[in-house]
């Protein structure tokens, strides 16, 4: 399996398609958000407001990338990145959000996307990221944990149990 990160651009416009149609047909919640939060039909609107460029009070600057599976051609899921903490992603979010397709889960996919993001996360200048997850959620936190993920607390969200590991990047 060859798997790299990709910015998007018109080129994977119908990669995009697939992917996001297989995700909503199951009815379950995309993430990471930020590849649901616009409808993916305007794919001009979709693709210019995908990234937050400039951080407000309530919002980091952020870069958004697609993991093309070389070898089959497809988007297999995504990674945000979110350049900084503010107290909100602080407690719930995190620096790094990956989310995998519904197809492609269980095949260690999740744990090379990390793998992708932190190198990403490195060129930001990143040394130290945050992950979350639900502590139900047994292969996210396998995948954090295979990138060397330290767990530093379980919290309580909306009354679900989120685990936050942290991962050194060198």
């Amino acid at each position: 399996m060859n798997l790299r990160l990709v910015k998007l651009d018109i080129k994977y416009k119908s990669h995009l398609v697939d992917m996001l149609e297989e995700w909503y047909s199951t009815g379950e919640k995309i993430i990471p958000y930020t590849i649901r939060k616009n409808h993916y039909h305007d794919f001009s609107n979709y693709l210019n407001n995908l990234e937050i460029k400039a951080g407000t009070e309530n919002l980091v600057p952020d870069s958004t990338f697609f993991c093309l599976d070389e070898e089959r051609n497809i988007f297999v899921g995504a990674v945000n990145i979110r350049h900084y903490l503010n107290d909100s992603l602080l407690l719930n979010g995190g620096h790094i959000g990956v989310g995998v397709r519904p197809s492609e889960r269980r095949k260690g996919i999740a744990t090379k996307m990390i793998n992708l993001a932190l190198l990403e996360c490195k060129k930001l200048g990143i040394n130290r990221a945050l992950m979350v997850c639900y502590k139900e959620n047994v292969g996210s936190a396998k995948s954090i944990i295979n990138n060397g993920g330290e767990l530093e607390n379980e919290i309580i969200v909306e009354d679900r149990i989120e685990q936050r590991y942290w991962i050194n990047i060198n």
